[in-house]
């Protein structure tokens, strides 16, 4: 199981996230992080902050909104 999470998904740093994410920076990162609001994240030392992809993918769809067909009404 552990293999294929591995072989399947990868770490990026908040640089990285930054890159994918339009809009984003590594303090709007942080301040997510410290308000719990943010991607789950890996903290594997003192200095080292990490994410799955999976991970960002699925928490920027998760705020996706639709807009409503205004002639549904």
């Amino acid at each position: 199981m552990v293999r294929a999470w591995i072989s399947s998904d990868r770490f990026l740093s908040p640089e990285m996230v930054c890159e994918m994410v339009p809009g984003m920076t590594k303090d709007i990162l942080a301040k997510l992080r410290e308000s719990g609001r943010g991607a789950p994240w890996c903290k594997p030392s003192l200095r080292t902050v990490i994410y799955l992809e999976s991970d960002i993918v699925a928490w920027v769809l998760s705020s996706r909104r639709e807009t409503r067909d205004s002639s549904a009404s």
